[in-house]
């Protein structure tokens, strides 16, 4: 076969040498895409159960690393011993093969590792991230072998070495910013996780086969298209159940930027992404107390100097609006003003319609990340919520100087800030330096520990204030007779609850703000010390 297919090629015009090296680069070329392809996916994989914390991703990176550079050793000294096409391409078939099965082989792990995540069993969390990395162990290492090899292939002439050296790391690289794109743009929002493993290997499986076919005739490529086709049986077969099996899920879905679930449990339904540890968003037909961080948000205007009438707050913007519980109670309490909801995740959105009843008319939801989406905005707002902070998950650039300094710039005259922070029973650090580094931007700054959950609100005042002007305005609601109950309750929780207001010299600013060392050591220091079954028990938003 590979006589006929020279002697064809060469009626056309073209050498079989040249077609044989043209196609050595095409193979290192979706070779690079698909490692990196494969490196995204697996964050994907492993971020629907283990959360994508900096400390999940720079484990899934240098895992990969050590596994290519395993490759790039073994692969050298094994093309240097069997330098042929037909070998390379039968490696190129194992990886891709291995690649896409890991996945598949995965699922039951992670399944397994959901109901862990949600017991906080911290040694089935473990042994199953470990398995699961351990997976893709053999598959990159394999893949890693392929440049080496095209080297050792492609170089006829040692003067030509370097040059030849050069390209194909070159198109090798090509290929991975490709890689690095159409997973998170195109495939996984548009197929899955497993499915995006599944396209790409096959797509070298392809390209592996075809090598094959090339290089040793059309019964080596046969011999190798078992694998292909058993991926996409297994592919059809072990894909039609639901990532997580969680008790109550009527949706799941992955987005560009999230996995996504919805629960529903007592008549509520509750919106959690990723590892599921925190919960983003409520909804109930006809409740709307849902004694978390949302209804906090309804008090911010009340730090205003009394009298402070409730007809005075005239719009809103929140930064994370997740599924719009924020947005649907303050409508509820505050009449149709008009609300800006800022949310990364345009899926989240469509969720929180469909699920959430977020359809409010006064509601404009913006597909727009918080900060850019103030930035751009012509408004003036009465309260400014910022609702997008949960550790270990802290948009560093949402909580410095420089962001608050865009905030206030939108606030209204008699404006207010409120931020949810997520904390730890025993370390307030988080607080304490957002509260020191509000302190620079606004006069007045009040803290308040939300009851039974690990969540604390900060309110700061665009005028200088004093918490007795809080306290008036409380009492002045109670002698009214048109105030929604829901206000009443969070007014008086924050005055059950505040705290001192932190005097810290930490100030987080666009050129150092090293939230994620405080995050990371918050959840490893609370795990490590014994804070699981408190853990358990707190609401979790």
């Amino acid at each position: 076969m590979p006589g006929l297919l020279s002697f064809i090629i060469s009626e056309s015009g073209i050498q079989y040498p040249t077609l044989m090296k043209r196609y050595l680069y095409l193979t290192v070329f979706f070779a690079g895409m698909s490692t990196l392809a494969l490196e995204f996916s697996a964050s994907r994989l492993l971020g629907s159960v283990f959360g994508t914390s900096n400390l999940v991703w720079a484990s899934i990176i240098g895992l990969i690393l050590i596994y290519l550079t395993v490759g790039y050793f073994a692969g050298g000294a094994w093309a240097d011993r069997d330098p042929r096409p037909a070998t390379m391409y039968h490696i190129l078939a194992w990886g891709a093969f291995l690649a896409g099965l890991a996945p598949l082989v995965a699922r039951p792990v992670l399944r397994f590792a959901a109901g862990a995540f949600d017991q906080l069993q911290i040694g089935v969390l473990f042994g199953s991230f470990t398995a699961v990395l351990i997976l893709f162990s053999i598959p990159v290492t394999l893949l890693g072998m392929i440049s080496p090899f095209a080297i050792r292939l492609a170089i006829r002439d040692p003067n030509e070495a370097g040059r030849v050296s050069g390209r194909i790391y070159a198109i090798s690289t090509l290929g991975s910013f490709i890689g690095t794109f159409l997973p998170v743009l195109v495939f996984i929002p548009l197929v899955g996780t497993t499915w995006t493993f599944i396209i790409f290997s096959e797509l070298l499986l392809l390209v592996a086969l075809i090598g094959a076919w090339m290089h040793l005739g059309w019964g080596a490529a046969l011999r190798l298209a078992w694998m292909f086709i058993l991926l996409l049986v297994l592919g059809g077969l072990l894909t039609q159940r639901p990532i997580k099996d969680t008790p109550g899920q009527i949706y799941e879905g992955e987005s560009a930027y999230n996995y996504i679930e919805v629960l529903e449990q007592d008549g509520f339904r509750l919106l959690r992404l990723n590892e599921g540890q925190g919960v983003h968003s409520m909804w109930h037909p006809t409740e709307l107390d849902y004694h978390g961080p949302w209804e906090q948000f309804l008090a911010a205007p009340f730090f205003n100097p009394a009298p402070f009438d409730p007809s005075r707050m005239k719009s809103m913007a929140i930064i994370g609006l997740a599924a719009g519980t924020v947005a649907r109670q303050t409508s509820e309490v505050y009449g149709l003003i008009p609300i800006d909801g800022f949310e990364i995740d345009p899926q989240i959105i469509e969720v929180g319609r469909e699920y959430f009843g977020m359809e409010m008319p006064n509601l404009n939801a913006i597909a727009q990340d918080g900060r850019v989406g103030l930035e751009h905005s012509k408004r003036q707002y009465t309260v400014i919520g910022v609702d997008a902070y949960r550790p270990p998950y802290i948009p560093w650039h949402l909580t410095t100087v420089e962001f608050f300094e865009l905030v206030r710039a939108h606030l209204s005259d008699d404006g207010v800030l409120a931020v949810n922070v997520g904390r730890s029973p025993d370390d307030r650090r988080l607080i304490d330096g957002l509260a020191g580094t509000i302190q620079q931007v606004f006069p007045s700054v009040y803290v308040m520990d939300v009851p039974d959950s690990f969540n604390s609100m900060i309110y700061a005042t665009v005028r200088p204030t004093r918490i007795e002007d809080f306290y008036q305005n409380l009492l002045d609601l109670y002698s009214r007779q048109d105030v929604h109950p829901l206000l009443l309750r969070a007014l008086e929780r924050v005055v059950a609850n505040l705290q001192p207001t932190p005097q810290s010299q930490v100030i987080y600013t666009d050129d150092r703000a090293p939230i994620e060392w405080i995050t990371n050591s918050m959840v490893l220091n609370y795990v490590l010390h014994g804070g699981i079954d408190e853990l358990t028990k707190g609401s979790g938003q």
